[in-house]
């Protein structure tokens, strides 16, 4: 291997255990800002930044535009290729907040609280200091400085954080959340521009324009339809219900989150580049694909099981009795997470062979199906209703997922669902145990949850032990390996 390659490969190793320091790092400065926030803060101010969430990932979504994955994937861009986007993004910044600022009376209107409209125009600045950072982040993916990356959005979350609770604590109510994005955000633009010397020229080129989009224009689509559809529930809940309810939807959902996306987020940024290396090789592609799917179903199966089981102890004694009624949401979700874990490592695995029109067809059809269970869930059942048309959501993307790697990579659906088996049946039974032990001793509320926890550790670690699955014999070879280098960093 020559010097560069082997620089390049070291670089890489290193920005992938960067990036998992710092998705690690903010999940655990999210959950402790989780926990401190929801003691001093109402359900009702969180519901209304939840409320507010669509319009502004969809605006974010419009001023990216698919340029950033286009600068990332071409080889050599120029000065005036970055020049031409910082542009193209800031001119939309302007477009975009002119929308928001006069459409905020009617958002306001559309769910029934005046306060949306100031609250929507002062979080909407955030997206001129968006538009700002954009192609300096994406030179600092390009050049691998994911250390960069990682320091600079950490120390962000810390400084927003403190400032936050100071807010809350003083009493400024939503306020505090609105200050919280916009700090983090500033920060993280601040200190990008300090360490990127790039300074844009007073230079536009449709033909960079035109280039650059032809290569982001799916990736746009993409992930412009996958927000609709990601968001789509919270429009619901915020049109036909109240703020506070809004709020322990808002709080169930980002606390099933952290869960159910905290391992697979990683291990598929750790494996993506590795699958786009062996595209041309189908056995090694599906041996890695199988690898990867058994040992995140192996970790997060049993964990959104025993959340199931300790939704209400874990929601009493992480953000008190005032958020109880999170708890069914919470449960209700976290059968969605069993599938939703799964999406990115089959998704890609397809993207990384090429079939990003493809991709883009297929996940128009899951959103559109999933806006359709979700609306129809709402319509019969109400809000459990509707998170139950979440949970049928995910599992008809799951399946349309597989039958995608089914069909392009070569890893068939059958074998797939055959895998997973053992360690879904084991979990349920782990659960059932659990559940039924807690339930004849009839102990208090912690009491109860410690005795389910340690029945589920000690059968599912039993199971793992003795009969030694394949599942956790890839949770060795994969998962391990990786948190030592982590840990060793």
């Amino acid at each position: 291997m020559s010097e560069t390659k082997k620089g390049l490969k070291q670089k890489a190793v290193k920005g992938v255990l960067w990036t998992a320091a710092q998705k690690y790092s903010i999940t655990f400065i999210s959950f402790v800002s989780d926990i401190i926030l929801a003691r001093l803060l109402t359900p009702y101010d969180f519901g209304c930044i939840g409320m507010l969430a669509i319009f502004m990932i969809l605006a974010e979504t419009f001023i990216d535009s698919g340029f950033g994955s286009a600068l990332i994937q071409k080889k050599q861009p120029t000065s005036t290729d970055y020049s031409t986007i910082f542009y193209w993004n800031l001119g939309m910044s302007v477009l975009l907040y002119a929308i928001l600022f006069f459409g905020a009376p009617a958002v306001a209107r559309f769910f029934k609280i005046p306060q949306l409209c100031s609250i929507l125009r002062v979080q909407g600045l955030i997206l001129f200091v968006y538009a700002f950072n954009v192609v300096q982040h994406n030179q600092l993916k390009k050049k691998l400085e994911f250390r960069t990356i990682a320091t600079v959005n950490i120390i962000a979350s810390v400084v927003a954080l403190s400032v936050t609770i100071v807010m809350a604590y003083q009493g400024f109510g939503v306020w505090s959340l609105v200050a919280k994005n916009l700090i983090s955000a500033s920060i993280v633009s601040i200190i990008f521009w300090f360490f990127v010397k790039w300074r844009p020229k007073l230079v536009f080129s449709w033909q960079s324009f035109k280039e650059l989009f032809s290569f982001g224009f799916y990736m746009f689509l993409i992930r412009l339809v996958n927000n609709i559809g990601g968001q789509i529930q919270g429009l619901l809940i915020g049109r036909f219900y109240n703020a506070s309810t809004m709020g322990f939807y808002s709080k169930a959902k980002h606390t099933e989150g952290l869960a159910s996306k905290s391992v697979s987020d990683v291990m598929t940024q750790v494996t993506y580049p590795l699958y786009a290396k062996v595209q041309d090789d189908k056995v090694a592609l599906q041996s890695m694909v199988r690898k990867l799917t058994m040992t995140i179903s192996y970790i997060t199966f049993p964990m959104m099981f025993v959340l199931i089981l300790l939704a209400k102890p874990i929601f009493v004694l992480l953000y008190t009795e005032k958020w109880l009624e999170s708890v069914p949401y919470f449960q209700i979700l976290c059968v969605a997470g069993l599938f939703e874990c799964l999406q990115s490592v089959n998704f890609l695995s397809v993207a990384a062979i090429g079939k990003s029109k493809i991709s883009f067809v297929w996940t128009l059809v899951k959103r559109v199906a999933g806006i359709v269970l979700v609306v129809g869930g709402l319509v019969v059942g109400g809000i459990k209703g509707l998170l139950i048309g979440m949970v049928c959501s995910a599992f008809c993307n799951y399946l349309i997922n597989i039958s995608m790697v089914s069909r392009y990579v070569g890893y068939q659906w059958y074998r797939q669902l055959k895998d997973l088996f053992p360690v879904f049946s084991v979990s349920i039974v782990a659960m059932l145990l659990s559940f039924f032990s807690a339930r004849f001793l009839q102990l208090n509320l912690y009491p109860d949850g410690i005795v389910k926890l340690l029945v589920f550790v000690v059968s599912y670690l039993g199971w793992s032990f003795v009969f030694k699955p394949e599942a956790y014999s890839f949770f060795k070879s994969t998962a391990l390996p990786m948190l030592n280098k982590v840990l060793k960093r």
